[in-house]
C-alpha cells in the first residue's frame, strides 16, 4: 500500500495511525493475503466485539429509561452487516481494500467484505490509539443513525415515549393497571390502563398484557398532546 494512499484513507478515517502495519493488515482481504493470518480476519473478529461494545455503553448512556429489550432491538437494528458496509461505502474503504483478481466484480464487495474491513479498522483504531479514539471514531459514523432509530423505535414502542416523558416533564413514573380481562385462559384479551401521580387514562384493549398496555401509552400521550390521533386510531 502506497505511502499517498495511506495518508488518503487516514483522512477518510479521520485518524492518523502511529502504527501503519496495522492500518494495511485491517484492508488486507484472505484472498491477497500470503498468509491467512496476515489478512484482516482477526482484526474484524476483535472489531465486532469492540463495535458492540461502544455501541452498547453509547445506548446505556444515552437512554437511562429504557429496558434491556429495548436496548437490544435498538442495539440489534444498529449493528448488523447491512449497516457495517453502508458505512464502509461512505467511507470509500472499498477503494483501498486489497484483494485477490476474483473479488473484484463480487457483489460481496461492497457487502460483507466491505463490512468485515469497517470492523477490521474499528479494531485497528482500538490498537493503536485505545477506546476513546476508536469510540470517536465509531460515533462520528453512528451517532445520527442512533437517533434515526431511536426516532423509528418510539414509533413502536408507546411505553418507552411515554416513560421518557413523565420522567422529564411530570417529575414521574408510569404504572399500568389491568382492569378487565376477557375471555377463556388461553385465549384471553386484556384491558389496561396507564397510570401517572394518580391520573388515569383512557384504557386500551390488547390480546396479551404487553399489547394492552402499549396501546393504553399510546392513548395517554394522546391525551398529554404529546402525539396526535388518527382516524384509524379511534
Amino acid at each position: 500500500m502506497k505511502e499517498n494512499d495511506i495518508k488518503q484513507l487516514e483522512q477518510q478515517l479521520c485518524y492518523e495511525f502511529n502504527d501503519k502495519e496495522l492500518l494495511i493488515e485491517a484492508v488486507t482481504h484472505t484472498s491477497r493475503a500470503s498468509d491467512r493470518l496476515k489478512s484482516n480476519e482477526r482484526l474484524e473478529f476483535f472489531g465486532d466485539a469492540v463495535l458492540d461494545l461502544v455501541i452498547c455503553q453509547e445506548l446505556f448512556e444515552k437512554f437511562p429509561d429504557y429496558d434491556e429489550g429495548d436496548l437490544t432491538k435498538i442495539k440489534s437494528m444498529l449493528v448488523s452487516r447491512k449497516t457495517c458496509s453502508s458505512i464502509a461505502k461512505d467511507l470509500n474503504l472499498v477503494e483501498y481494500l486489497k484483494i485477490g483478481k476474483g473479488l473484484c466484480d463480487s457483489r460481496g464487495l461492497t457487502g460483507s467484505v466491505a463490512a468485515g474491513a469497517y470492523e477490521a479498522i474499528v479494531a485497528a483504531i482500538y490498537l493503536d490509539g485505545g477506546l476513546e479514539q476508536v469510540r470517536k471514531f465509531i460515533l462520528m459514523s453512528f451517532d445520527a443513525l442512533i437517533a434515526k432509530v431511536n426516532s423509528q423505535q418510539h414509533q413502536e414502542n408507546f411505553k418507552s415515549l411515554l416513560q421518557q416523558y413523565a420522567q422529564k416533564n411530570l417529575d414521574s413514573t408510569v404504572s399500568y393497571e389491568v382492569i378487565d380481562e376477557q375471555g377463556p385462559d388461553h385465549n384471553k384479551c386484556f384491558e389496561s390502563e396507564a397510570i401517572i401521580n394518580s391520573r388515569r387514562f383512557n384504557s386500551a384493549w390488547g390480546i396479551n398484557k404487553k399489547a394492552s398496555e402499549q396501546r393504553a401509552a399510546k392513548n395517554a400521550l394522546i391525551e398529554l398532546g404529546v402525539i396526535e390521533s388518527r382516524e384509524e386510531d379511534s
